[in-house]
């Protein structure tokens, strides 16, 4: 079977890292200095433990082998979002969110799937928030992948309307479109 397994970015952890270097460093200088009030210190450390949880997150990314999002002709699998295969078959419709520079892709799938439907109250309450945002119970989550988020939502509108026979041939056509 034919399958496309997407690996999250190198490159986002490499930038994580970069980012955070100069916020430990700055918080480092603060308690240091010579001429530093105790609140600069307090900040200076706060500043650095909170930084510096950027580097387990990071080497956690970066040593990751699991696939973050595996597509094949059965379904689409995001290990964030549900703990199986999502079928074509259930997957009505896809559409793209960008929030604050995080990018998403929002699965519309039928009431009777909703995984809502079969947990608790805090599942339900999270359902209703996402609705209040205008996302779904199930969002395909991107930030940590080098994706064109459009072309991802266009292959899986694509996926969810082709004939059984047709999916097969569209997954080969995946990696030279995103």
């Amino acid at each position: 079977m034919t399958e496309i397994k997407l690996y999250k970015s190198k490159k986002k952890v490499l930038k994580l890292f970069l980012l955070a270097a100069p916020l430990i460093a700055a918080g480092i200088w603060m308690i240091n200095r010579d001429g530093g009030t105790e609140t600069d210190r307090i900040m200076g450390w706060i500043g650095t433990c909170f930084f510096s949880l950027a580097i387990p997150v990071g080497l956690f990314h970066l040593f990751d082998k699991r696939p973050q999002v595996v597509i094949n002709e059965i379904g689409i699998y995001d290990r964030t979002t549900h703990d199986e295969f999502i079928n074509w078959e259930i997957i009505k419709d896809a559409f793209a969110v960008n929030v604050y520079g995080q990018h998403f892709i929002c699965l519309l799938v039928p009431d009777d799937f909703k995984p809502s439907k079969r947990k608790g109250k805090f599942h339900k309450a999270m359902s209703k928030i996402n609705e209040a945002l205008d996302f779904q119970e199930l969002n395909i989550q991107l930030g940590q992948l080098e994706m064109d988020t459009i072309k991802l939502t266009e292959f899986i509108i694509a996926m969810t309307h082709a004939e059984k026979s047709k999916k097969a041939e569209l997954i080969k056509t995946l990696p030279n479109t995103v």
